[in-house]
């Protein structure tokens, strides 16, 4: 028989209430330096992660060297493979800016039409989405927005649409690192989580774009380009579904792809349908003010909080020296600036094959293995999960928690970006300076957002191994039938907390997985297996987080600083709030539409 030298207590306090409100200290701790006093999100979290460790040591029981390794483990996989890919993804996106190729893709796709219901469609969501798949990090919002307000838009306006906008593709942000956090946080399989989302995310993806029209124009001016909305959005929508529950029927995931992917997808429907079958019969424009310097504001403030002034350094950095580059645009010229995109998706689908090669266990290259498992020290089947939360009839190790790093060099999605930047330099003829230049910029771009990851993650494992989620989590299951709408909620305030569908995940993935448990041992979920009730209950944090991107203050600073708006965040905060409130009550809806509606339940994978 094995004995843990650590088993959860989950009411250490001996009173339920004072038990619960201890084991969220750390949540509403992170919430008060966020929203309260402004801190970067690095620092919040960080402090919060300390402050949980303490909890978790004092209050909770658990060792303290097992607090700290519950810390260090989840950092060390924010930094590897989370961090990583979100560094490669944001180096092959400087590389566009450094050579000028970035450029020459937003003109080509501004140029499409000069409609500017339609350019919103193709620039805030279309090329939104290939900048969230790509960077993230700010980049759709700065960067659209910057390009709408210089098309005509009114500022303010365009940040509201861009932040609108920057929604559903946000759960595939960053090469499918939200989906690779929360697979990691709740033991789920990453392929049932991508399936359950391309149930969901479709249904967003077509409302979107008709929903961010809406915000600029009346119901008539909407519907006159309603086919526009239908290519722009369902073309995104089918490839969003294909690309994310692909790996049922062909036996390779790629899902990582999917925002890339189903971005370039939709700019390609709507360039051939606006040139060949359709066309806006009258342009539409916002109307010009009658003081032209009105259309572009000055700065009304310089900024003093640390997250504006971040934003603006973070926004000339997004755009770079070759902004306004001017070249005629050529069909080659236009293929070339697309091509570091097309290798870094020539590269991830290769390694979506490799990591389907990688499940039996590591593959023996020779040298080296393609990844190496390495069981944490003093935490690795040393902590028991507390009675409640034991499977019937389990026994020995299965009533252990397993604490894992897998270091996976080769198939984490940061390599083969790495690798894209490299083939993509000698493509398009990059000099060394220059990308030396790149990997400097893409080092300062990330100087928050890993950390973060890493505090966020480091944060998310102490409360999951001392227990504090499951006391949290059987709390949560007392909403009973309502909780599967509450769910997509509790996504929605961990983006807003944390910035990042990731953060969200990190924060709250293994507390989503317990209610669920709890939920359906209490026969609240009469139509899903106990798996199938875990899937559909973590994904809604994940789709249900989306919405509330659009109001965390990353967003919103980098947004006014694309726009030029420095000084207005509160007026774009409340421009935007309703708006997200909204659209994460319609994901709810739909969570709860699939746990008890049949033959709707069906749409839930298996895990």
């Amino acid at each position: 028989m094995l004995f843990a030298e650590f088993v959860q207590n989950l009411d250490p306090l001996n009173h339920r209430l004072a038990s619960t409100v201890v084991a969220a200290l750390p949540v509403l701790l992170l919430f008060y330096l966020l929203v309260g006093r402004r801190w970067i999100a690095s620092y919040a979290g960080a402090a919060g992660g300390v402050m949980a460790i303490l909890l978790a040591w004092l209050v909770f029981g658990m060792p303290v060297d097992k607090a700290v390794l519950s810390f260090a483990s989840g950092a060390a996989f924010g930094l590897l493979p989370i961090g990583w890919t979100v560094f490669g993804a944001m180096l092959i996106y400087n590389l566009t800016v450094e050579t000028g190729m970035f450029s020459i893709i937003r003109r080509s796709i501004a140029g499409l039409s000069g409609d500017a219901r339609v350019q919103a469609v193709l620039i805030g969501f279309c090329f939104g989405a290939l900048m969230e798949g790509a960077a993230g990090s700010g980049a759709p919002v700065a960067i659209c927005g910057a390009m709408l307000a210089g098309l005509g838009v009114p500022p303010l306006r365009a940040a509201v649409i861009c932040l609108i906008a920057n929604t559903s593709p946000v759960c595939y942000g960053g090469l499918g690192t939200p989906v690779f956090v929360l697979a990691n946080v709740t033991g789920l399989p990453g392929d049932a989580i991508s399936t359950m989302c391309g149930h969901q995310l479709p249904f967003l993806s077509c409302l979107v774009p008709f929903y961010m029209v809406k915000v600029m124009c009346t119901w008539k001016q909407t519907f006159e380009v309603w086919p526009a909305l239908l290519v722009g959005g369902g073309s995104f929508a089918v490839f969003q579904y294909f690309f994310a529950t692909m790996h049922n029927w062909v036996g390779v995931a790629l899902w990582p792809l999917t925002d890339v992917g189903g971005a370039i997808f939709s700019m390609i429907s709507m360039a051939l349908f606006l040139k060949y079958v359709w066309k806006p019969k009258n342009e539409w424009k916002f109307p010009v003010p009658a003081d032209p310097a009105l259309a572009n504001p000055p700065v009304l403030s310089a900024p003093t909080d640390a997250h504006a002034i971040e934003a603006q350094v973070q926004m000339k950095a997004l755009l770079g020296a070759n902004a306004y580059d001017e070249r005629p645009l050529t069909a080659g010229l236009v293929l070339r600036a697309w091509s570091p995109f097309v290798i870094m998706a020539l590269c991830l689908g290769v390694i979506g094959f490799t990591r389907q090669l990688e499940k039996p266990g590591p593959i023996d290259l020779g040298i080296l293995n393609s990844y190496y498992p390495i069981e944490v020290p003093r935490l690795h089947l040393e902590v028991e999960r507390a009675d409640r939360l034991q499977k019937p009839g389990a026994v020995g190790k299965e009533r252990l928690e397993k604490a894992v790093f897998e270091f996976k060099w080769l198939t984490a999605a940061g390599t083969p970006c790495v690798v894209a930047v490299l083939i993509s330099a000698l493509v398009l003829r990059t000099s060394p300076r220059v990308l030396k230049r790149v990997l400097v910029k893409t080092m300062h771009n990330m100087k928050i957002p890993i950390p973060t990851i890493a505090c966020m993650l480091g944060l998310s494992y102490v409360t999951k191994y001392a227990g504090m989620d499951a006391t949290l989590g059987v709390a949560f299951a007392e909403t009973g039938a309502m909780y599967p709408f509450f769910a997509a909620l509790l996504g929605w305030l961990g983006v807003f907390l944390t910035g990042t569908d990731a953060g969200s995940n990190a924060l709250f993935g293994s507390l989503q997985k317990i209610t669920a448990g709890q939920l359906h041992e209490g026969g609240v979920l009469p139509d899903l297996t106990r798996g199938q009730a875990e899937v559909l209950i973590c994904t809604a944090n994940s789709t249900g987080g989306v919405m509330g991107k659009m109001i965390d203050a990353q967003s919103i600073c980098v947004a006014t600083a694309g726009t030029n708006q420095v000084g207005k965040e509160a007026d774009i905060f409340k421009a935007v709030i309703w708006h997200s409130i909204f659209l994460a009550c319609i994901v709810g809806l739909i969570v709860c539409v699939q746990a008890f509606v049949p033959p709707f339940t069906q749409m839930v994978p298996q895990p």
